[in-house]
C-alpha cells in the first residue's frame, strides 16, 4: 500500500517519541522520513521498546540532511509544525501526497527550514495562559495531526 500522507522527522532526538511514530506510521500506513543527523542509533532500545514490533510494519526513509530529503521529495507540499505557524493545522486542507514536518524535540525547525516553507507553517493552538508553556510532546503532535490529516483524507484504508 503506497502511503497517503508522510511524517517527517527533522533531526529528532528522543527515541522513544521516535518509536512510538514508527508505530503511528505503521497503523496509519502513513510513511515516515528521519532526518537527520540523528541523535541516537537506529537499533536504540528504547526506540525499539516504544515501537513495539512496528518497525518491519512501517515505511521508513532516511536522510543524512535535509537536502537530500527536499531533493528526494522535490514537487511534493510540504507542513511544517511550528509554533511560529501562521495558521492553525486544522484549517489547512491536506491531500494526498503531502508530508507534515515536524521538528526536533530541543530546538524546533531552524530559521533556514522555515525560511524555505514560510506559506506552510503550521501550528496546534495552546493556552496562552501559561507563558512557559514551549510546545507540546512531540509523539502527541505528530499524532494529533497526522489523525486530522487522515480524517481529512476520509480515513482512505482504515479497518
Amino acid at each position: 500500500m503506497s502511503a497517503l500522507i508522510s511524517i517527517a522527522l527533522f533531526e529528532p532526538k528522543i527515541p522513544q517519541n521516535t518509536g512510538n511514530i514508527i508505530r503511528l506510521a505503521a497503523n496509519t500506513g502513513f510513511s515516515l522520513h528521519l532526518i537527520g543527523p540523528i541523535d541516537f542509533e537506529f537499533n536504540d532500545k528504547n526506540l525499539k521498546r516504544a515501537g513495539l514490533d512496528y518497525h518491519d510494519m512501517a515505511e521508513i526513509n532516511i536522510y543524512s540532511n535535509y537536502d537530500e530529503f527536499r531533493t528526494k521529495n522535490e514537487g511534493r507540499r510540504i507542513w511544517a509544525l511550528t509554533t511560529k505557524g501562521t495558521k492553525f493545522y486544522h484549517d489547512v486542507q491536506f491531500k494526498t501526497a503531502d508530508i507534515l514536518l515536524f521538528g526536533s524535540e530541543t530546538s524546533g525547525l531552524p530559521d533556514s527550514v522555515r525560511s524555505q516553507l514560510h506559506d506552510q507553517l503550521i501550528r496546534v493552538p495552546m493556552c496562552k495562559g501559561n507563558v512557559n508553556n514551549r510546545s507540546l510532546n512531540l509523539a502527541n503532535t505528530v499524532a494529533l495531526v497526522s489523525y486530522e490529516a487522515w480524517r481529512q483524507l476520509g480515513f482512505k484504508n482504515s479497518i
